[in-house]
């Protein structure tokens, strides 16, 4: 984006050379890029994310407290989409070719093609006009009030949802029907085994492995999906702490935000590989 802190804080008065150069000193920005970066790096490794240009605070608080409320929508929204998306996806294989499969296949369609942002857009209207009830736009954390809190997250993480439990869907459907079509499966039928030892004893059972690999996708992709969900519901997480950076080019807030996604990111990786040898024993060796 062009344009920077410097050239924000003097738009309003016009062009003061004396005054630019001055600011640039106080914001390090005179320096090279390359050292910039790397005095960046070292203040980071040092666990100094640095202050925001604006609100003079310590980046690591601000991302803190954004990241709380974050994690509570991301958490619910991961929820919702895996006691939603699993079960249909699950239906779905089994039921392959029939109405039903082609009513949750629609379900998918429609999920997968709607954008987060509308979606929210439509849940607002409609609460407010159909309901004539709207959530509060004013922060409530679940230790201040329980109810509030909820009645917050209700509509952001059901905007969320909806496009994960349709990936959820037909993610599970696809393995399935695959899992469904192999031999051991036909051999299991023909051993006179129950259809419920067949579907979810041997068939889901089987699916877990990759389930858990797409679950971190789908974690991770709900994080992206909050930047723009928390500026429509006005939520104080870290989405909107970095919009609010970039539209100010308050640069610490913007690095410090994005390496703590980046770290969620990691650490999120990181547990998915570990939930391999709980799920399949083969994969310690």
């Amino acid at each position: 984006m062009p344009g920077d802190i410097v050239a924000q804080m003097l738009g309003q008065t016009g062009t003061d050379r004396a005054a630019e150069q001055a600011l640039r000193g106080f914001f390090g920005l005179d320096r090279p890029l390359w050292r910039q970066f790397l005095q960046w790096v070292g203040a980071t490794l040092s666990g100094d994310l640095g202050r925001s240009w604006y609100q003079g605070r310590a980046v690591w608080a601000m991302v803190w407290e954004a990241f709380l409320v974050t994690a509570e929508v991301a958490g619910a929204t991961l929820l919702l989409a895996t006691l939603v998306g699993v079960p249909l996806g699950v239906v779905a294989g089994i039921v392959h070719g029939s109405r039903l499969d082609a009513l949750i296949q629609g379900f998918n369609l429609v999920g997968l093609s709607a954008p987060v942002f509308w979606l929210g857009l439509m849940l607002l209207v409609g609460a407010s006009q159909a309901l004539d009830w709207s959530p509060p736009f004013a922060w409530s954390g679940p230790g201040e009030d329980l109810g509030e809190n909820l009645s917050i997250l209700v509509l952001p993480v059901l905007s969320l949802a909806v496009l994960q439990a349709a990936a959820y869907s037909q993610f599970v459907r696809g393995l399935m029907v695959e899992e469904l079509g192999r031999d051991y499966i036909r051999a299991a039928r023909a051993k006179g085994m129950t259809p419920f030892d067949i579907h979810f004893r041997h068939a889901l059972a089987n699916v877990m492995v990759p389930l858990v690999t797409f679950m971190g996708l789908v974690l991770i992709q709900i994080l992206g999906g909050v930047v723009v969900i928390e500026s429509l519901f006005s939520l104080p997480g870290l989405g909107r702490l970095i919009l609010s950076g970039i539209q100010g080019r308050d640069y610490p807030v913007v690095q410090g935000a994005l390496f703590f996604v980046v770290i969620i990111a990691t650490v999120v990786n990181l547990v998915v590989d570990l939930l391999y040898g709980l799920l399949d024993p083969r994969l310690k060796s």
